[in-house]
This record gives C-alpha cells, sequence and structure tokens, in this order.
C-alpha cells in the first residue's frame, strides 16, 4: 500500500502565500503523474495542477500564474506553492499519485489539508 500525506494547510488572508507539501511512502516502484486537487463546499472536486514525472505542468486557469507545482529529486514529494491567494481558492486540497506497483498501476489520494483564505 502506499500513502500519501499531506501538510501546509491553513489560515492566511488574501494576497498571502501557502506551501503545500505532499509526501509519498509505501511500496512504491515508481510514479508517474502527481497533482493537487481540491474541493470546496457544494462543489466538486476540481483539478488545481499536475506534474508528470517528467516535469511537464498542467494548470487549472484560476490558479494559472499564482500557483506553482513541483516535485523533489526522487518523485515521492510534489509541492504546491500558492501565491496571491484569494477567498475563492478557500477549500480542502488533497494530494493525487498515480503509482506504478511494477506489474500494476493504482491511484491513491491524501487525506486532504484545509486551505482558508480570509478576505
Amino acid at each position: 500500500q502506499v500513502q500519501l500525506v499531506e501538510s501546509g494547510g491553513g489560515l492566511v488572508q488574501a494576497g498571502g502565500s501557502l506551501r503545500l507539501s505532499c509526501a509519498a511512502s509505501g511500496s512504491i516502484f515508481s510514479i508517474d503523474a502527481m497533482g493537487w486537487y481540491r474541493q470546496a463546499p457544494g462543489k466538486q472536486r476540481e483539478l488545481v495542477a499536475l506534474i508528470t514525472s517528467g516535469g511537464s505542468t498542467n494548470y487549472a486557469d484560476s490558479v494559472k500564474g499564482r500557483f506553482t507545482i513541483s516535485r523533489d529529486n526522487a518523485n515521492t514529494t510534489v509541492f504546491l506553492q500558492m501565491n496571491g491567494l484569494k477567498p475563492e481558492d478557500t477549500a480542502v486540497y488533497y494530494c493525487n499519485a498515480n503509482v506504478n506497483h511494477r506489474t500494476w498501476l493504482r491511484n491513491y489520494w491524501g487525506q486532504g489539508t484545509q486551505v482558508t483564505v480570509s478576505s
């Protein structure tokens, strides 16, 4: 099994910054894409940012230019640097990873971390 442990959420004023981290551990051969999703109350979960093992990135239009996704050299930890935060960024942020177990692939989710942006 694989565990994704997120950290870095919290309360911040509009215009502020936060940095989320997600570390993967367990029975891992390699990890393909890793990403961050978010879910606000009463809304569906949506993609925020995605990064492949090769370093290609993809962002939701709403966060382009403000958020940056990155991975460590071991490709087991993903970060989300969030600058210029807005109240509409308030949500539970979830880490996601496509893990290669050598002969099979499985998608995993973290437990979520709350990000609250006050106006």
